[in-house]
């Protein structure tokens, strides 16, 4: 299946008899519960779409997605850029996991918001309910109406881009530091998800 058919099909079975509103709530949940891990090649706005084949991605691809399957139902988009730090303070990460954490730059975590009643709503789906074990700040639910938080505390300006502008909300190249922290960081999640 090729992945403009993937993702027909699966937009079909989130959304099928739901009204826009419903289906939009659906699209959040669906994306939500896809495991997060950090995999280099999903952040592209071309191969994003293979989130649905890999069945787990970090915030560019599942934010690509929920911000494609809302424009489909009808609701404009805007896509929201942060800069962050990985080691921050609140999330308990194990002792290796904070020590590669310390050594990263500043990152860049994507968000969506849809305009929902002329409003431009904030909706993060990054991090999976199996998550909240850990304490990561998770968007157990959402109304469809009001802003959900953030799975990060952001260290400089919101940068927003239109969807046609998408492939200009730039993700590093990861070097073998990051390649290193990936690996440990997807490692530990996993198990967190097991516990």
């Amino acid at each position: 299946m090729n992945p403009q058919e993937m993702f027909d099909l699966t937009f079909s079975r989130w959304t099928a008899g739901l009204s826009p509103e419903k289906a939009v709530l659906s699209i959040f949940e669906k994306i939500r519960e896809i495991p997060y891990a950090v995999i280099p090649e999903l952040n592209d706005t071309v191969r994003y779409i293979n989130i649905l084949r890999y069945g787990k991605g970090s915030c560019m691809p599942k934010h690509l997605l929920l911000g494609r399957m809302c424009e489909r139902l009808g609701f404009p988009i805007l896509y929201s850029v942060y800069p962050f730090r990985w080691d921050q303070k609140n999330i308990n990460y194990p002792p290796p996991v904070r020590r590669l954490a310390e050594k990263l730059p500043v990152s860049r975590h994507l968000a969506c918001r849809i305009n929902i009643n002329n409003d431009y709503v904030l909706v993060d789906s990054t991090l999976d309910t199996g998550l909240e074990k850990a304490g990561l700040p998770v968007n157990k639910s959402w109304d469809g109406v009001s802003n959900t938080l953030l799975p990060v505390m952001p260290t400089g300006d919101e940068e927003i881009y239109h969807s046609s502008e998408a492939s200009l909300s730039r993700h590093e190249v990861p070097d073998q530091i990051h390649m290193e922290f990936y690996t440990i960081l997807n490692h530990w999640l996993n198990e967190v998800r097991l516990f």
